[in-house]
């Protein structure tokens, strides 16, 4: 046997590491609600109207309940997602005037 030979011999055994080890664990990115809360200046109109410009697939009718619920419930969630858009619809709702909560984690 040359060296070669049993060098190859050496390389080619098997070591067990442990079951973890060298693996990536991929964790999804968390969700965040953006929710409108009632106020005593916007009417149930300006709040579905901004609900059906700014949240992607919004319907009228969805707007109407969204709205509703905000008035009688005292708030809503009106999109859930991640971060990035989360943030801009909560910018985009606020800029129009909407009284909005912090952005929460969903």
């Amino acid at each position: 046997m040359g060296v070669f030979a049993s060098f190859k011999a050496m390389t080619t055994g098997s070591t067990l590491a442990p079951e973890k080890a060298g693996k990536v664990v991929q964790k999804p990115y968390p969700n965040f609600k953006v929710i409108v809360l009632n106020d005593d200046f916007n009417t149930f109109q300006h709040v579905a109207e901004c609900l059906l410009k700014y949240i992607p697939g919004m319907t009228s009718d969805r707007a109407w309940e969204l709205t509703n619920q905000v008035h009688f419930e005292g708030q809503a969630i009106v999109w859930v997602g991640p971060q990035e858009p989360a943030e801009l619809y909560h910018q985009q709702l606020s800029r129009a005037g909407l009284t909005m909560a912090p952005l929460e984690a969903a």
